[in-house]
C-alpha cells in the first residue's frame, strides 16, 4: 500500500508511518517542522521530507490513502488536495481502526494513568512472549516503536486518548477503537480548549464505554467516584470488574507489593502507580497471563519514558521528572514522592504549559495540588500565554490558586534555573514535573548536581 502523511513529523504519526514502513508499506510524508526525536527517527529510515512544508503536488490517484495529523490545519493545501482528488483520508486513530478491525482491541482509557497502564501490560506481554500489536504514548525500554503492527498477531493494545482526532473529525481518538477489553482509569476534567464542561467531559468517557462491543469487558477503577458512576450506569451489554490499590508497604524507600506469595519489591511507587498496576493485572489475565506470571514480569517494570523517571541518585539524594501537569497528576506524583521518601525535603517544581493549565478560570483545579511538597516552585512562560491567545495569567493568580503562601512563582527561565542550582539538595528528593521544559532547563546539569 502507498499511503501519505500529513504532518507526518508528530509523536504519535512518525511512529505510526515508521510502523507501517517496517510493515512493507510505501510511505511518503510531509511537515513544516520537525523536531528531535522524530528527525533523526524518520531520517535514519529514508522517511524524513527532503524539504519542509506542504506540496499539493505529492497527492495523487495512486495512492491508497492519506493519514492526517492534528498539526495540519483544516485548510491544509494537501489535505485539500486530497479532498479534491476524492482520496480516503484517515485520522490517526481511523486508521489505527483500519488496521486492527480483524484483532482483539485492547483500549486503555482514562484522564491520567493510561500510558502507565499500557507501558506495564506490554512490559508484562514482552516478558512472557506473547507477542501483540500496540501503540503507547511513550518510549519504553526493549521496544523499537510506539507502535507495531503486523498481520498476524491476534491482539492489538491501545492507549486511548480522548482528545480530537483531526483537523477534520472532532470525534475523540478512543470513540473510534471499538474495544472489545477495555480500561477506565481515571476521569478528571483536562482539555478545556475542547470539552469547556466537566459535564460535556465525562460525556466522552461514557460514549467510551458504550462503544465497547457487545459481550466485551471493562475494566475500572471503583476508586474513582466517577469512572464507577459511569461505568455501573451503563446499559451497555459488557461484563465489568473493579478493581482497586492493592495492599503495599514502604521499607526504607522501598515499596513492597502484598501477594500470595508474599512481599515483593518492585520498582515503581506512589499509591497511583500501584492502582495502575491492579487494572493492568486484570487486562493482563483478560489476555491469558496467570497471576504468578503477571507478577514475576512487573517487578522488573521500571516505567515509561517520562513517567516517573529516575533522572539522577546520590547518597542522600534523588531526582526524578514526570509528565504530570494536570491537577489530579501533579497531586498523585507529588504525594507519591513524599510517601516514598518521607524523611527527606521534597522540592516540587511544576510548569504550567498545555491550554488548560495556563487558563485563568481553570488555575483553581490546581488547590493543594502542590501541598505535600516542602519547597513549591512554579514556572510559566507569559509568552505561551500569548500564542494560546488565552487572557494574561498573573503570578499572584497562580500563588493564589495553589492555596500556599510560599510558593515560587517564575516566568523567566534564567532565573527558575538560578534558583533551582542554588538550592541545597542534602537529604532532597526533587521532582520536575511538566509536559515541557521550563523554557530550555539543562537536565545533564541537574544529573552533576545529584551524582
Amino acid at each position: 500500500m502507498k499511503i501519505h502523511f500529513i504532518a507526518i513529523g508528530g509523536s504519535a504519526m512518525h511512529n505510526l508511518a515508521l510502523a507501517l514502513a517496517h510493515k512493507g508499506y510505501s510511505i511518503t510524508g510531509s511537515d513544516d517542522v520537525i523536531f528531535e526525536p522524530s528527525k533523526g527517527r524518520l531520517e535514519a529510515q529514508g522517511l524524513l521530507p527532503a524539504v519542509f512544508g506542504w506540496f499539493p503536488e505529492k497527492l495523487n490517484n495512486d495512492l491508497d490513502a492519506v493519514v492526517l495529523g492534528m498539526h495540519a490545519k483544516a485548510d491544509n493545501p494537501e489535505l485539500l488536495k486530497a479532498q479534491e482528488l476524492g482520496l480516503k483520508i484517515y485520522s490517526y486513530p481511523e486508521f489505527l481502526y483500519e488496521q486492527s478491525k480483524h484483532k482483539t482491541r485492547v483500549v486503555i482509557g482514562g484522564s491520567h494513568g493510561k500510558t502507565t497502564i499500557t507501558s506495564m501490560i506490554l512490559h508484562v506481554l514482552n516478558y512472557n512472549d506473547i507477542d501483540v500489536d500496540y501503540m503507547v504514548g511513550a518510549q519504553l525500554e526493549g521496544f523499537e516503536r510506539m507502535v507495531h503492527l503486523t498481520e498476524d498477531n491476534d491482539f492489538i493494545v491501545l492507549e486511548g486518548d480522548e482528545y480530537l482526532s483531526s483537523p477534520i473529525d472532532r470525534r475523540p481518538k478512543f470513540h473510534l477503537y471499538q474495544p472489545n477489553i477495555a480500561l477506565l482509569s481515571g476521569i478528571a476534567w483536562d482539555h478545556i480548549n475542547v470539552f469547556p464542561t466537566y459535564a460535556n467531559y465525562v460525556e466522552q468517557f461514557q460514549i467510551f464505554v458504550d462503544c465497547i462491543v457487545r459481550g466485551g469487558s471493562i475494566t475500572y477503577n471503583e476508586e474513582d467516584l466517577e469512572v464507577a458512576k459511569v461505568v455501573e450506569s451503563s446499559e451497555n451489554a459488557i461484563r465489568k470488574f473493579p478493581y482497586n490499590t492493592p495492599d503495599h508497604k514502604v521499607v526504607d524507600g522501598v515499596t513492597f507489593l502484598e501477594t500470595p506469595e508474599g512481599d515483593m519489591p518492585v520498582e515503581i511507587f506512589g499509591k497511583h502507580n500501584l492502582n495502575n498496576l491492579a487494572g493492568a493485572k486484570w487486562i493482563c489475565q483478560q489476555m491469558g497471563v496467570d497471576e504468578a506470571e503477571f507478577y514475576e514480569a512487573i517487578a522488573s517494570f521500571k516505567g515509561a519514558s517520562k513517567r516517573m523517571e529516575k533522572i539522577a541518585e546520590g547518597q542522600d539524594k534523588i531526582a526524578y521528572k514526570d509528565f504530570a501537569h494536570s491537577p489530579s497528576k501533579v497531586k498523585a506524583t507529588t504525594n507519591a514522592v513524599k510517601e516514598q521518601y518521607p524523611n527527606r525535603r521534597l522540592v516540587a517544581c511544576l510548569e504550567l504549559h498545555t491550554y488548560s493549565s495556563l487558563n485563568a478560570e481553570f488555575l483553581q483545579e490546581y488547590k493543594g495540588a502542590l501541598d505535600a511538597a516542602d519547597v513549591a516552585m512554579v514556572f510559566y512562560s507569559p509568552k505561551a500565554v500569548k500564542i494560546k491567545q488565552l487572557d494574561e495569567v498573573t503570578s499572584n493568580q497562580i500563588a493564589d490558586a495553589f492555596q500556599r503562601d510560599d510558593v515560587q512563582v517564575f516566568t523567566d527561565p534564567n532565573s527558575f534555573q538560578d534558583q533551582l542550582f542554588a538550592t541545597d539538595f542534602d537529604n532532597t528528593a526533587l521532582l520536575l514535573m511538566s509536559s515541557g521544559n521550563y523554557g530550555g532547563l539543562n537536565f545533564e546539569k541537574v544529573k552533576e548536581y545529584f551524582s
